[in-house]
């Protein structure tokens, strides 16, 4: 792994980068259901603070294989003022698991769900909306995708962020088709 990206994690990462085996399974029909009760505890804790929240990632996807972890999308006027969302958020039980420039992701204690928190109008929210839309839609992407997310799950990990990096590449292709079709 490159010593600038463990560094640039080491500073990033609340609580240190952690080992981990990735495990892709079959869609399973209740995530959406998941995804409903946790944006439900996020719109209760935040009220119009949260500008929108979305089901992001492959549990999104129907047909599409995935890690169990709900992704989701929160859009907040502003990340800087953490004092308006990250203390209400953790009292519903999210954990802030990273602090980044323009990004913020909690996760339950359970590691069942992501909540990618940014400001409105960043370009990362139209990547994670285009994509979801376009592989709902696009079976040869759909399963292209879900090949990769298999090969790499078959490899060992010093941090779930390396798995991620490791998707960029098919992520920039299938984006690219999105927006030529």
């Amino acid at each position: 792994m490159n010593e600038n990206r463990d560094a640039y994690l080491d500073s990033v990462l609340i609580g240190g980068r952690e080992p981990i085996s990735i495990r892709i399974v079959e869609y399973a029909p209740d995530w959406p259901a998941h995804f409903d009760r946790l944006a439900d505890r996020v719109r209760q804790a935040l009220g119009e603070r949260a500008l929108s929240v979305q089901h992001i990632g492959s549990t999104s996807v129907p047909g599409l294989a995935a890690k169990p972890i709900i992704d989701m999308l929160l859009i907040v006027a502003d990340l800087a003022p953490e004092e308006q969302y990250v203390p209400a958020l953790e009292t519903s039980g999210f954990i802030l698991r990273v602090r980044e420039p323009g990004h913020r992701m909690f996760r339950t204690p359970q590691r069942d769900a992501h909540l990618h928190v940014y400001a409105a109008g960043g370009s990362e929210t139209s990547d994670y909306l285009d994509l979801r839309g376009w592989l709902r839609t696009n079976e040869p992407d759909r399963l292209l995708y879900a090949e990769r997310k298999r090969e790499l799950a078959r490899q060992t990990w010093t941090d779930m962020n390396y798995y991620a990096d490791a998707k960029t590449a098919v992520i920039a292709q299938i984006l690219r088709r999105a927006r030529a079709g």
